[in-house]
């Protein structure tokens, strides 16, 4: 019984990670799909390749940390605080370093 309570606790934490990593990063991708200033920016590769990417990785993030952890010291609530540690790290991480890629502003005629 007490594996499946510590199953069960895996899996709400990837889905919560992975939810979380979702939700950090949509602000930033907003630009990308909706296209910004006249819809010069659009680009939809980001919810084809940038957001599966990030769910996975949210998910696998603390669920690998609380593997870990459950494994080495067996103490649950304490997996628990360290793949939560690692979910803030790790979104943290995400949000400072990717920038979805944005096409410089087209201002007149070229020089010739």
């Amino acid at each position: 019984m007490r594996e499946h309570r510590t199953g069960c606790a895996g899996m709400l934490l990837a889905a919560a990670g992975a939810i979380t990593a979702v939700l950090a990063w949509a602000p930033k991708a907003r630009v990308s799909v909706d296209g910004g200033f006249a819809g010069m920016h659009r680009d939809l590769s980001v919810l084809y390749v940038d957001l599966p990417l990030i769910a996975v990785g949210g998910a696998l993030v603390p669920l690998t940390a609380w593997l870990l952890t459950l494994r080495a010291l067996r103490r649950p609530w304490l997996a628990a605080v360290i793949a939560a540690g690692a979910l803030a790290l790790g979104v943290w991480g995400l949000l400072s370093w990717w920038t979805p890629y944005q096409q410089p502003e087209f201002m007149g005629q070229p020089r010739r």
